[in-house]
């Protein structure tokens, strides 16, 4: 094993969307771990689009970065060195590490992945926090039921493909957005999606809604926000349910747009609008891993990973989040360090 470990700072705040300059790769020395702890060189290291309001200096629900800080994110690694009698060397495990070769883990916060069920970076996408997001999102907030029409904007990203194929499970009509006639055509032809609109070749999102879902929208997963929104709230039935789990479209906004007043809309529907944030359901964490990796196993929850090669290209991955590079989830690929030879 290397002595020296990569990994990535916050170089500066963003105004408006990030580029390069945000980020400084730096060398350090790997990091030690004491009594609980895991040394775990990295693998797979997610990007996911809420790391963007990280790099803000404002409160969230998650704790922004300072500058200098390390970068952190979901990991899927191998135990190098354990001080746990639960894992030892080269067990395969996932948790929050940070943008680096190595990470130092607490053994009561990493799961153990199991290459049996699905490719070990599934573990940062249909089988970690973007694959119980859709199931929590969906079944808690946005309560389908059978006969249901569902839309989900977003829908060729890690979160939104999951929720679509729940929602096909669970009896509804489903309808996706997605950015490509490649991701659309996944949606369709891979996931069973019943339509899929390719919201950059499609003028009149009203007018695509009335084609895909005429008896109206019943759940709304919004990942997205902006104008697909502001299309899907004039199509809401009676009690309709709309579940927020992101606005990508306005992550880089340094002023609040002032879009078509949506609350209007909400009244003669009754409609549900409910923020979600998967922590809220950690305690039940068990149980979305247990049905989902059952799905996955069994062929029953189709996923895929876009896969961005080396750790030096993770801010690329990040910035690719934002001009809809990725199918499924985007995970970098972590090259063994210079002169590690545990490849």
């Amino acid at each position: 094993m290397t002595n020296t470990n990569r990994e990535w700072i916050l170089a500066e705040r963003p105004v408006g969307e990030p580029d390069t300059a945000c980020f400084d790769l730096q060398e350090t020395d790997v990091p030690t771990h004491g009594s609980g702890e895991l040394l775990v060189r990295t693998r797979y290291l997610s990007v996911d689009p809420y790391m963007r309001g990280r790099m803000r200096d404002s409160k969230s629900y998650a704790e922004p970065w300072d500058v200098g800080d390390t970068l952190r994110g979901g990991i899927v690694g191998e135990v190098v060195e354990s001080e746990s009698d639960d894992y030892h060397e080269g067990d395969l495990v996932t948790g929050e590490g940070t943008w680096g070769d190595y990470s130092v883990l607490d053994t009561e916060e990493v799961v153990p992945v199991d290459p049996s069920v699905a490719n070990p970076e599934a573990y940062l996408g249909v089988l970690g926090m973007p694959g119980r997001t859709a199931y929590f999102g969906l079944l808690e907030v946005g309560e389908p039921k059978p006969g249901d029409t569902v839309v989900v904007s977003g829908a060729a990203g890690a979160v939104g493909s999951v929720v679509g194929q729940i929602a096909k499970r669970n009896g509804c009509q489903v309808v996706g957005f997605a950015g490509s006639d490649e991701k659309t055509a996944w949606l369709t032809d891979d996931l069973g999606f019943d339509t899929a609109i390719n919201y950059k070749t499609t003028d009149d999102y009203r007018a695509a809604l009335e084609d895909a879902a005429p008896g109206g929208v019943d759940v709304y997963f919004d990942n997205v926000g902006g104008p697909i929104t502001d299309a899907v709230f004039t199509k809401l039935n009676l009690d309709a349910r709309v579940a927020v789990c992101g606005q990508i479209a306005h992550y880089n906004d340094e002023e609040p747009p002032t879009g078509p007043r949506k609350l209007p809309q909400l009244i003669a529907p009754r409609a549900k609008v409910q923020g979600l944030l998967v922590s809220d359901f950690s305690t039940r964490f068990g149980e979305a891993n247990e049905r989902i990796s059952r799905w996955v196993a069994s062929g029953e929850l189709d996923h895929r990973e876009t896969i961005v090669e080396g750790l030096e290209n993770a801010p690329d991955a990040f910035l690719g989040l934002f001009e809809g590079d990725n199918i499924g989830k985007q995970v970098v690929r972590v090259s063994s360090p210079a002169g590690d030879d545990t490849r």
